[in-house]
């Protein structure tokens, strides 16, 4: 609608009265944490919050052994926050200089194991050499290192490390279509039995629907993670998020029977809604019709939404498909609709409802007809009388068709001039 939609579209509001940084960067660690700070420092329109993320952003990047992402974050910078957080030479040419003993000894070790053709050992050697890829930002290299693996595993745990290792650089990759492949292989793998890698799975799994837009099969992965995830899933997404990716994917896609049977009454993702009280209370509302309430909280919840990197490029359009349930759910049940008491209900103008009605009705999700002059919506219900009689009229036609058919059959029978089958002579 025209306040609901537009709004969800427009460049974020957040502001670091409304957004806690530090509180949302330590729900997560590694990459992840650094990528989602530079993300809000890209995505806000707060010079403080800006600041801020890319200062933490600096501190965690310290704490690794990524030059070439140090360097970036120190340009970025620019000097803003003094020379505590200036270009550290020192401290690159150290790094580098033991990433390069490390990488020489790592290859060395790998060559030898493939000479002696032990596959445990190969394996582990081209796990190692990913893992030192990956710590140094070379997701590329530690992708490659990471699938060479798969000729080498014995066990299924080996396979599950494997298809989790190369799920996580393809999410940060951005390569979804890897993750899902990889979450295929890896929910075929015998044995899989851990709740926490089954929860992690589903978690990559819906993210990788996410990312194409197919909300329905998102929501149903997220409601389905296994709420012993935990924190230990938090180098990808924190347990908040699937709390928020799910709720709002299912608002978006899943019907009233739905949301019902597998949001609201699903005691484990009841755990995940307890993370974050907005969402549950919005699911909550939207299923009662309490649609004033259901605006509020997606209006408070929108600032952190739009600084999420992988919710920012779908809230304009789960915004979207959310009010238009909301509208065909609230004009469902009735014969005819005041434009100026539902306005009223959604917090929006007259004129910006009726485009929207309008909208629904041309795409036949709405069945009714507006009366402009007079601000009212009437519903156009189907004449059952007519549709009544058109189902008894069918039914005889049918009734004659079959039993027409059944007296050709009985006559054909009893002349005998039936057609059958040469039997083979055993």
């Amino acid at each position: 609608m025209d306040g609901w939609e537009n709004q969800a579209r427009r460049p974020t509001e957040a502001t670091p009265e409304q957004f806690d940084v530090e509180s949302y960067a330590s729900l997560y660690t590694g990459h992840t944490k650094i990528a989602r700070l530079h993300f809000i420092a890209d995505h806000c329109n707060s010079r403080n919050l800006d600041l801020e993320a890319l200062r933490m952003a600096l501190d965690e990047i310290r704490k690794g052994e990524n030059t070439v992402l140090f360097k970036e974050c120190v340009e970025r910078l620019n000097g803003r926050l003094g020379l505590g957080y200036g270009l550290d030479q020192e401290w690159i040419d150290t790094v580098e200089r033991r990433a390069a003993q490390r990488q020489e000894k790592l290859e060395v070790e790998l060559n030898g194991y493939k000479t002696n053709l032990i596959k445990e050992s190969i394996r582990m050697g081209y796990n190692d050499l990913g893992d030192f890829h990956y710590s140094r930002g070379d997701l590329q290299q530690a992708f490659q290192c990471y699938v060479r693996t798969r000729d080498y595993c014995t066990t299924s745990k080996h396979i599950i490390a494997m298809c989790l290792n190369v799920i996580l650089v393809s999410i940060e990759l951005g390569h979804f279509v890897h993750v899902s492949n990889y979450v295929s292989k890896a929910d075929q793998t015998p044995d899989v039995q851990d709740p926490v890698v089954l929860a992690k799975l589903k978690c990559a799994a819906g993210l990788a629907h996410l990312e194409s837009k197919k909300y329905k099969l998102a929501a149903r992965k997220f409601v389905d993670t296994n709420f012993e995830l935990g924190s230990n899933y938090s180098d990808v997404t924190a347990p908040q998020d699937v709390a928020t990716y799910g709720g709002l994917c299912a608002l978006a896609s899943f019907d009233r029977a739905e949301l019902k049977s597998k949001v609201i009454d699903n005691i484990n993702f009841r755990n995940f809604l307890e993370l974050i009280p907005e969402v549950r209370e919005l699911i909550h509302d939207f299923y009662a019709s309490r649609y004033a309430s259901c605006l509020g909280y997606l209006q408070k919840l929108k600032p952190q939404l739009l600084l999420d990197i992988h919710l920012y490029d779908h809230v304009g359009t789960l915004y979207e498909q959310i009010s238009h349930k909301a509208l065909i759910q609230y004009t469902n049940p009735f014969i005819s609709v005041d434009l100026n008491t539902m306005a009223s209900s959604f917090k929006t103008s007259v004129a910006g409802l009726e485009k929207e009605l309008a909208a629904l009705i041309t795409e036949n999700q709405i069945q009714a007809r507006i009366d402009s002059h007079n601000k009212i919506l009437y519903a156009r219900h189907a004449d059952q009388r007519n549709t009544t009689f058109q189902r008894v009229l069918q039914t005889g036609s049918d009734f004659q068709r079959e039993t027409r058919a059944m007296l050709v059959r009985a006559n054909l029978m009893r002349q005998d001039f039936v057609m059958k089958g040469n039997r083979k002579q055993s």
